[in-house]
């Protein structure tokens, strides 16, 4: 028996057809339940409702607030009062037109939102702009572009970073570790991480302390493999050995490529508590807690404060 497949979640210029269709009936609509109406309409399933950005926002409702926006400016929608909707005479008119799919492209037939691109800089004359094929911004709203920008230069600078700790000498690394860990809070006040690395380490690269005397302590063993060698689980067990040899039931054992199953699994069904952190989240953590990497350019994102205006 095949199951069937979900419908994708539209993009963003795909739910202003139904914000128009569930704003047809001419009431005022408040936000909560126009953005809960119009997902109900377009039948988005609990799994799309959930999909957050990283942001944490919901995507469908950022996708819906895109649409809203673009039709307040098209001058289709109206707020008769702070945090309502309505749809008004050129709305309904505008939908009775246009009963197929709504697009920008479908917009930017109307001169008032051709008035309302060349007011933010498109860089295109208002008549060309109507003649264009529907471009990148139809398919992810600008907060998703953004972010998917951003998700991409960290990729590239993730893969640099793995590329260049691999290069390094094993000490380098098993100071970066702990750096890393101090960097998200751990040490105390006093970030106090010492590495142990040598040949008389016991099997631990380095140590954290929790507190001023050192009563709680995290171990560390960090492994410098290439992309291609993977941590096996006799690894893991050389490192639990090492631990109940310090007294330690936890540890954090780190390496530049990945961890085999076997090793995983180990992990998961041992008593001692044994994180382990793969090459992929060790750069994901270096660049969200600024290790190894700088700040090149910050951006801030607004919009208007509709309580400023009230």
């Amino acid at each position: 028996m095949s199951s069937i497949e979900p419908v994708p979640m539209p993009v963003w210029s795909g739910f202003l057809k139904p914000v128009l269709e569930v704003m047809a009936d001419g009431t005022a609509w408040s936000r909560r339940d126009l953005y809960k109406s119009v997902c109900d309409h377009v039948g988005l399933t609990a799994d799309q409702l959930a999909e957050a950005l990283s942001s944490g926002e919901s995507r469908a409702e950022n996708r819906i607030g895109w649409a809203v926006s673009a039709l307040f400016k098209a001058e289709l929608i109206e707020k008769p009062q702070r945090g309502t909707y309505l749809l008004n005479a050129a709305g309904r008119a505008f939908l009775e037109k246009h009963p197929g799919e709504v697009s920008e492209k479908t917009l930017k037939t109307l001169p008032v939102y051709q008035v309302y691109l060349s007011s933010i800089g498109t860089g295109e004359p208002a008549a060309k702009s109507v003649a264009m094929e529907p471009s990148a911004d139809e398919l992810a709203d600008p907060l998703e572009m953004i972010e998917n920008g951003v998700a991409a230069l960290h990729s590239e600078v993730s893969a640099d970073l793995l590329k260049r700790l691999r290069e390094q000498d094993p000490s380098f690394l098993e100071q970066s570790v702990l750096d890393v860990l101090v960097a998200m809070g751990y040490g105390g006040t006093e970030q106090r991480a010492t590495v142990l690395g040598g040949s008389g380490d016991g099997g631990v690269d380095g140590v954290i302390d929790q507190d001023p005397l050192g009563l709680e302590r995290v171990y560390v063993q960090a492994k410098r493999y290439g992309k291609d060698n993977s941590v096996q689980r006799p690894d893991i067990q050389g490192f639990v050995g090492a631990l109940h040899g310090v007294g330690a039931n936890r540890g954090v054992f780190i390496t530049t490529s990945r961890f085999s199953s076997g090793a995983t699994e180990y992990a998961k069904g041992i008593n001692t508590r044994v994180v382990l952190i793969d090459g992929q989240r060790l750069t994901e953590l270096m660049i969200k807690y600024g290790v190894g990497v700088q700040k090149r350019q910050v951006f801030t994102v607004v919009e208007v404060d509709e309580d400023y205006f009230e």
